[in-house]
């Protein structure tokens, strides 16, 4: 399910990234339909994926917690598991923000309220944010991956 989770969040990452050049150098109608189109998907997958991982997270931080308390496991195992999440909410809900502030605000672009730069810079800070976190939620799996392995060998399971 890791495994998953970080592949569905790595390729909207990238499918972002690609939304943002493609945006950058479209020039005619039907390229920026294209830049519209393609934004629109990615920008919902991104986030659908960062919010699907921290569900995950969570989830593994309260299995973890309930075989420790109820095998009398050492308590440092918690302490392993919230310590890897913890960059991954500190980052989460900023970047969400973020991104969907550069999709938002590409409406008005199109209405030309906005100036097409404003938008490409919040649309680039967006990836560079989106990927930032990108690599805290790999530590954060590698981590509670680890964790979750040696309650589980000591649960004999």
């Amino acid at each position: 399910m890791a495994s998953a989770l970080l592949t569905a969040t790595t390729l909207s990452v990238l499918g972002l990234a690609a939304s943002v050049v493609l945006g950058q150098f479209a020039e005619t109608s039907q390229e920026v339909i294209q830049h519209v189109s393609l934004a629109v998907f990615v920008t919902m997958m991104t986030l659908l994926s960062h919010s699907m991982l921290m569900f995950y997270l969570i989830g593994k931080g309260k299995a973890v917690r309930e075989a420790v308390a109820e095998a009398s496991l050492s308590a440092d195992f918690v302490v392993e598991i919230s310590r890897a999440r913890k960059p991954v909410f500190s980052l989460a809900m900023p970047v969400i923000l973020l991104t969907i502030v550069a999709a938002v605000i590409g409406a008005g672009v199109d209405t030309g309220a906005i100036p097409s730069w404003f938008h490409g810079l919040f649309g680039y800070c967006a990836v560079l944010s989106n990927v930032v976190l990108l690599r805290a939620e790999y530590i954060a799996l590698a981590a509670s991956t680890r964790t979750v392995a040696k309650v589980n060998r000591l649960l004999g399971v």
